[in-house]
């Protein structure tokens, strides 16, 4: 697993080139842009990227006596269908969580259009543009463009001030759309020293220069006795700065496909974060270059570590639930549950505290790092071994280089003997060592009470199943009557709750019976659906008229009935990016058949056991007929969570050979 992840990190990782750079301007769109009906490489394609460029600098403040980041950014879309029309609308995040905080600022925002011939240009105007406050850190600016069209083309400027020089924003080369052209420019003052970070397939074109620069301060002084003199002096300061532009063309759109993590994880983009500062006669001021230091930066915080040595809000309550346990097993779950039960996820995500553990405690709500620091501070008071894990979420994108902004959530770990065990008590439906999907991305960061930090695997290594008894009965008209039930455990068992846990009964099996081939279900029963030690168990009887052809005296149908698999998801002649089915996985169907009277076997599929070269896959189909009974067993194995692009095609071949075994029929002859 670890030696597959590892060579798909390397894939991601690109090589910069060098190159010059093209100049565009707004201002100047052309009749030829306004007529062209779809982009010339990417006909469906319902709008593109004209082009993109953004500049990030450094300006001196007086005022604050430092350095502040600008951001400007341009572009141009063209919007070719209506349901391109998405694309006339921007969102724009920025942090306000303290003050000074970022600000936003829109400018130059026009549509252009195309009447009798001659360019029509329509301004945004102020009730076009909305601030809205996200939570107590984050704002957003959206900007919704006018007299938008099929044949629109849409251009805008924004500016953002930043006082913050921690990280330089991330810029995206790639997009859901096509994009002609992208360029990236940074300006950075010599003083600063920033890593950057390249993800994608590809790869960016460099080009690097220096310049000289100065800056003038005034400062200001007040001297005597009696009548007091200020005089004002102005200090010249000379520095270099170093400029780099980044260029990538002709970029084709990223389409999400089946089993992609998080698409934004493999397209091409640049992120830069702060690693030095170094001031003249001053020393040399280092930030987080590894993951050690980043965890242990994380760590030092007042919102993470200082809420982990907090714990008189709740010792009387855990000295009560715990009284009488006697092993560290049996105090995990019961302080798991504890959490899960009283305090009431919040949907934030994070690494850092907000309101603090002891007021999540008191008003039963708080974000992950107070649910998941507050499960650590229990779990120690009692003398359990337990650490906090730093997760970057699917939705996040793999951390795949050492930056303190690659995290942005938090969980538990537990040692017992022989292995770890992973919690988070945001998921109410959620067992110890059972985590969401929305954790499992890979590989997470275990920070020890000494600073110290381990990378952690996140990926379940045991195997989620989902078991299948199937009987029925094929009358002589085809119908087919039966009963199923359907037995989930682990990750199947999570997700089946997420998923239909509180759902209206009879939506839900209107939901179920359409989703298996309009099948008519009847005494529908649920087992252990509240009961989360235990394996969630479906059961009901059904009626399928669809499910067999009858054609003259024969009858054919599929052993699997509904639950055969009749379609690849990889269509792909070739991927790009890897599999990620999120955890291993086994489909194990137990199916018995009664043949109607007067009929009798005329053929039937012949066993078959198919499995990828490094048993990656493994599918077992097994048959056998005794008078008028047939029995199958059937078992499908992925043993792999992650599955890198180079198998791709190995992959595609399993999965074609599995359904067209699955699809084969019985045939059965009247007498």
């Amino acid at each position: 697993m670890k030696t597959r992840i590892a060579t798909v990190i390397t894939l991601l990782m690109v090589t910069i080139l060098t190159v010059n750079a093209q100049k565009f301007e707004l201002g100047k769109v052309t009749i030829e842009e306004l007529q062209e009906k779809n982009h010339p490489r990417e006909v469906s394609a319902p709008a593109a990227v004209l082009f993109e460029r953004g500049s990030t600098y450094f300006t001196f403040s007086e005022s604050s006596g430092s350095f502040q980041i600008t951001t400007e950014i341009e572009v141009r879309i063209k919007i070719y269908t209506k349901e391109g029309y998405e694309w006339s609308n921007k969102t724009i995040q920025y942090y306000t969580g303290d003050n000074p905080g970022e600000r936003v600022d829109i400018s130059k925002a026009y549509t252009y259009n195309l009447v009798n011939g001659k360019i029509e240009k329509t301004k945004l105007k102020s009730d076009g543009e909305f601030t809205e406050k996200i939570n107590k850190f984050w704002s957003t600016k959206k900007i919704t463009m006018p007299n938008v069209k099929e044949g629109s083309v849409i251009e805008y400027k924004y500016t953002i001030d930043s006082p913050y020089t921690s990280t330089l924003p991330q810029w995206t080369f790639q997009s859901s759309i096509p994009v002609n052209y992208s360029e990236y420019k940074t300006a950075i003052p010599e003083y600063y020293s920033y890593n950057a970070a390249f993800k994608g397939f590809i790869a960016p074109v460099m080009t690097k220069e220096s310049k000289s620069r100065s800056l003038n301060i005034t400062s200001k002084e007040r001297n005597g006795d009696y009548v007091t003199k200020t005089t004002y002096t102005t200090d010249r300061i000379d520095y270099s700065e170093s400029s780099v532009t980044y260029v990538e063309k002709d970029l084709p759109a990223m389409k999400d496909e089946d089993f992609v993590n998080n698409i934004n994880n493999y397209t091409s983009s640049v992120s830069h974060e702060l690693s030095m500062v170094k001031w003249p006669n001053s020393p040399i001021k280092t930030f987080s270059t590894d993951w050690e230091s980043v965890a242990k930066t994380i760590y030092d915080r007042d919102d993470f570590g200082v809420e982990l040595n907090k714990t008189g809000y709740f010792e009387d309550d855990i000295k009560a639930l715990t009284a009488g346990l006697t092993n560290d097993a049996e105090k995990t779950a019961a302080i798991f549950n504890y959490v899960k039960s009283n305090i009431k996820w919040d949907e934030y995500y994070g690494y850092s505290c907000n309101e603090g553990v002891r007021r999540a405690y008191k008003d039963r709500i708080g974000n992950v790092a107070e649910i998941n620091l507050m499960l650590t501070a229990m779990l120690r008071y009692v003398d359990i071994t337990a650490n906090p894990v730093l997760v970057s979420t699917r939705s996040n994108g793999i951390p795949l280089f050492p930056s303190r902004s690659a995290f942005n959530y938090v969980i538990a770990a537990v040692e017992l003997p022989g292995h770890v065990l992973l919690l988070d008590a945001t998921e109410k439906y959620a067992m110890p060592g059972i985590l969401p999907v929305r954790d499992l991305n890979w590989f997470g960061r275990l920070i020890r009470k000494d600073g110290t930090s381990a990378q952690i695997d996140l990926i379940p290594n045991n195997v989620s199943k989902e078991v299948v008894n199937l009987m029925f009965s094929v009358n002589s008209n085809g119908e087919i009557n039966g009963k199923m039930r359907t037995q989930f455990s682990d990750q199947k068992a999570l997700a089946y709750r997420q998923r239909n846990v509180g759902l209206n009964k009879d939506a839900y099996l209107e939901k179920l019976e359409n989703e298996n081939n309009k099948i008519e279900i009847s005494e529908y029963a649920r087992e252990n659906e509240l009961d989360l030690g235990k394996p969630v168990v479906e059961s009901f009887s059904f009626k399928e008229t669809k499910g067999t052809d009858v054609i003259g005296d024969k009858i054919y149908f599929s052993p699997l009935l509904f639950l055969a698999e009749i379609e690849n998801p990889f269509k792909q002649e070739k991927r790009e990016y890897p599999v990620d089915f999120a955890y291993p996985t086994e489909y194990k169907y137990n199916i018995n058949i009664e043949i109607p009277d007067g009929y009798v076997l005329e053929s039937m599929p012949q066993p078959s056991s198919i499995s990828t070269e490094n048993k990656m896959g493994v599918f077992k189909f097994s048959i056998a007929n005794t008078g008028n009974k047939i029995q199958v067993i059937v078992v499908s194995d992925m043993n792999e969570a992650i599955v890198p692009a180079e198998n791709y095609q190995m992959l595609k071949d399993f999965y074609q050979k599995m359904i067209e075994k699955q699809t084969e029929k019985i045939v059965l002859k009247k007498v």
